[in-house]
């Protein structure tokens, strides 16, 4: 979240805000500012839905996803509309909906027969794929010119083929309908998944190509 930008030595500089639920994911963002001598940004812990923002209102308000996760979605918008300026925007990334044929599920191919009930996280997870449905919400919580553009990114899973394989078997819809099978049955779904993932290892780690929406509003 940005606010009350000024000038400093003939740049625009803006005062920010981070807020997170997560004590670490804030720890380590402390870290990465003081690391690029970023001195205008503050941390707090907080839910972005209810949190009772201080001071003046944000220019821009910005998000890579969480908001997917509100439980009350036009409430939570609403929340964040009322927090920015007058002439403040929104902008967040989102996920597109993945398509049978996609690199991720040709990675993961292997999970396909076992997937076959939602987790508790999936309702989040799915809950601002559709276009419409993203306008629906945002128009509710007063906000204009809702603008949603397809971005075409690959996306991050980890280190390695293993390492992704790890995170790919620690998430919630995945957790959640292998909770019952044998240990053995996941281990061999498991090995699997990181060989089909070895098509995707790169210098820079495993990268899938993705795709998701960028979206920007107006108060």
């Amino acid at each position: 979240m940005e606010r009350r930008v000024h000038r400093r030595g003939g740049r625009r500089v803006g005062d920010a805000l981070g807020i997170d639920l997560s004590a670490a994911m804030l720890e380590r963002a402390r870290r990465d500012a003081a690391a690029e001598n970023i001195t205008n940004i503050a941390f707090e812990q907080g839910d972005a839905q209810v949190h009772p923002f201080a001071g003046p209102g944000f220019d821009t308000i910005i998000s890579r996803g969480g908001v997917m996760f509100f439980a009350d979605l036009v409430a939570a918008f609403t929340h964040l509309h009322d927090a920015l300026a007058p002439d403040g925007h929104l902008a967040f990334l989102g996920p597109q909906p993945g398509g049978p044929h996609s690199a991720y599920a040709r990675a993961t191919a292997a999970l396909a027969p076992y997937l076959r009930e939602p987790s508790p996280a999936a309702h989040g997870m799915g809950s601002l794929l559709d276009p419409a449905r993203i306008t629906e919400v945002l128009t509710a919580a007063d906000f204009n010119a809702v603008e949603i553009t397809p971005v075409l990114a690959d996306m991050g899973l980890g280190m390695d083929a293993r390492d992704a394989a790890d995170f790919i078997f620690a998430m919630g819809p995945t957790h959640h309908n292998l909770r019952d099978v044998d240990a053995a049955t996941v281990a061999a779904l498991r090995a699997q998944v990181q060989d089909a993932l070895g098509e995707f290892e790169t210098p820079q780690g495993v990268l899938i190509p993705g795709a998701v929406w960028i979206v920007t509003a107006a108060r």
